[in-house]
């Protein structure tokens, strides 16, 4: 997300290096290209000159420090300034318990599954998390619904005879307390757009179960209408938190940007792909970080801690010190690193990385090799010499590829197999000769 953004503020940034102290001159063509970049970003054109005019006070007349750049020192002020555009330091829910949650939001905005994905990031955390199906008009809303709750072990309850969401609701209460649940979450019906009989529906559910928090399910691929649609929802049901999804998608971020400073209510929570699991708690400066290229390594670190296994790792570290690396191996570092996210989602998490352009075809090369390596036998996997011509083939008709994609991704295997021995002793010298020995004949670049 926020590739375009990245790309002009970095841009812009990386120009102002090497100026001796910030004045209103140097920083009058910058601003205009930031104001540009945050405009084409699809944010809100009051808080895009705000934000200006706000940066450009902090910024005229500054002294710079010695030991930092005014680069560096203008990259901080612009930091800072996103952080508190976004809505500064991380929004809790409340500690109310039983807590009650009311999901709402239009169709086609992710607010069952973000239902389904905010239980089992709360379920994580120790809490013990009951869902409710109170979409009377799409059937398939409360069978999906019941489908995820199996599938994160979440408790559920649902009506599907009844039409009366306010009495399911009622119902809803004496099912979650006896299920001794401490968090309850009602996933509210959608419309195309916001009418009279969608609030008055959502009014009376309020009503009725005195909700502790009410939070918005916006698409944040929808830009300036995801920010009018919260204004609406709350001048008519007071919401207490956001919850922004498909950002996955979304190379703008307008409505990340604008929708706090527009409408008052803090950002809680983030969609970033289509699992359960592709769900984070919204932190402001983090995320100012990513749109500054800066990186994320908090957010990587917590997400790798969830997913990577301690003991596969250290005995992974085991096998790369003794330089006993095979296709095994490798299947099983590829099979960990996609619990962590996309190739492109974990590059934009580090410092330096998140400009760089990757091939079009990455995650497809990806997948590509592991269906090449689930088609070898496990002892193919763990001795690479064994792969005659007719076993290669057998391989290639069983991945579905050419036979050169499989000669391919084994000579690479077989060149970084012969990197780690050279690591393992004492040639680095020699070691750094072969390295560029393969650059000059097109190689080492491996999936």
């Amino acid at each position: 997300m926020f590739e375009s953004l990245t790309y002009k503020l970095t841009s812009v940034l990386r120009n102002l290096r090497g100026v001796g102290k910030l004045s209103e001159e140097n920083m009058l063509e910058a601003l205009k290209e930031v104001s540009a970049a945050l405009l084409s970003a699809d944010v809100h054109f009051k808080v895009a000159r705000d934000f200006i005019e706000r940066i450009q006070r902090q910024c005229v007349g500054q002294e710079v420090f010695k030991t930092i750049t005014p680069g560096q020192q203008i990259v901080k002020i612009i930091h800072d300034g996103l952080a508190k555009l976004l809505g500064e330091g991380a929004i809790e829910l409340s500690p109310t318990r039983p807590l009650k949650i009311l999901m709402v939001g239009l169709h086609g905005s992710g607010k069952t599954t973000s239902t389904a994905k905010l239980g089992k990031l709360l379920k994580k955390h120790g809490s013990r998390p009951f869902v409710v199906a109170c979409d009377v008009y799409r059937p398939a809303a409360t069978y999906q619904l019941e489908v995820l709750a199996k599938q994160e072990k979440l408790g559920f309850y649902c009506d599907c005879k009844s039409k009366d969401v306010p009495a399911i609701g009622a119902k809803a209460l004496v099912a979650a307390e006896a299920a001794n649940a401490d968090i309850i979450l009602f996933d509210t019906a959608g419309r195309l757009q916001i009418n009279h009989e969608l609030i008055e529906e959502v009014k009376q559910l309020c009503e009725k179960v005195k909700p502790d928090e009410v939070l918005l399910v916006a698409d944040g691929a929808l830009g300036q209408e995801a920010v009018n649609i919260a204004e609406a929802f709350h001048d008519a049901i007071q919401l207490t938190g956001l919850i922004l999804t498909k950002l996955d998608g979304d190379a703008r971020g307008g409505a990340a940007l604008s929708i706090k400073s527009v409408t008052g209510v803090p950002i809680k929570f983030i969609g970033t792909g289509e699992k359960t699991g592709d769900f984070e708690v919204f932190h402001p400066d983090r995320l100012a970080s990513r749109i500054l290229g800066m990186g994320d390594v908090v957010s990587l670190v917590e997400k790798a801690k969830e997913t990577i296994d301690q003991k596969e790792a250290e005995r992974m570290e085991e096998k790369l010190r003794k330089a006993d690396f095979n296709l095994e191996d490798f299947l099983a570092q590829m099979q960990q690193m996609k619990k962590i996210g996309s190739i492109s989602s974990i590059m934009g998490m580090i410092p330096g990385m998140s400009g760089v352009q990757l091939p079009n075809n990455a995650e497809k090369q990806m997948k590509r090799a592991e269906a090449i390596i689930q088609s070898m036998t496990v002892e193919e996997r763990k001795k690479v010499q064994t792969l005659n011509g007719s076993r290669r083939m057998r391989i290639a008709n069983g991945a579905g590829v050419k036979i050169l994609e499989v000669n391919q991704l084994i000579k690479q295997f077989q060149q970084m197999q012969k990197l780690m021995k050279m690591m393992k002793g004492s040639g680095a010298k020699k070691m750094m000769r072969q390295i560029e020995a393969m650059r000059g004949k097109g190689g080492m670049s491996f999936y």
